[in-house]
């Protein structure tokens, strides 16, 4: 598996944002961007993790960095999940998992005690190089927002 580490080339990608809009890394050439990758829309961990993500937004934009989410789920989905919680950040689909598998955000992991293969929750500060500045990796969806952000004003 991929462990992308600090100084590494991000991964481009192009995908499909929540109105089947295409989203490209190259996008945010110049600037930073923050990439997190979540398993799925609406579900207890992932609500809490892109809400506090959304309520952290404007601290975010301040210090420059828009927040993109990345997950399996389909746009119709992304839809819902942005306008059920007011999100107001892009939510993209990676439907095949190229991306995440390319970011080391798929793989083996323990669910309920069993083996299962699917997203591993981790989020990549991307400088304006397109490198990876910071990972943070099996990282615990509440509090998760707050930690990145009190990085970021170092």
């Amino acid at each position: 598996m991929t462990q992308l580490e600090p100084g590494a080339a991000a991964p481009t990608f192009t995908l499909p944002d929540q109105d089947d809009e295409p989203v490209s890394l190259e996008d945010f050439k110049g600037g930073k961007v923050l990439v997190y990758f979540y398993p799925k829309d609406d579900t207890p961990g992932c609500t809490k993790e892109a809400c506090q993500f959304n309520d952290n937004l404007h601290a975010f934009q301040r210090v420059g960095v828009p927040v993109l989410g990345i997950s399996g789920d389909d746009a119709a989905s992304h839809r819902r999940f942005r306008q059920k919680y007011g999100l107001r950040f892009p939510l993209l689909s990676d439907l095949d998992h190229r991306v995440m598998e390319a970011y080391g955000a798929w793989g083996e992991k323990t669910l309920y005690g069993k083996a299962t293969v699917g997203v591993l929750r981790s989020t990549f500060l991307i400088d304006e190089q397109g490198r990876i500045q910071r990972a943070w990796r099996n990282v615990k969806a509440d509090g998760h927002a707050e930690k990145v952000l009190a990085e970021l004003r170092r």
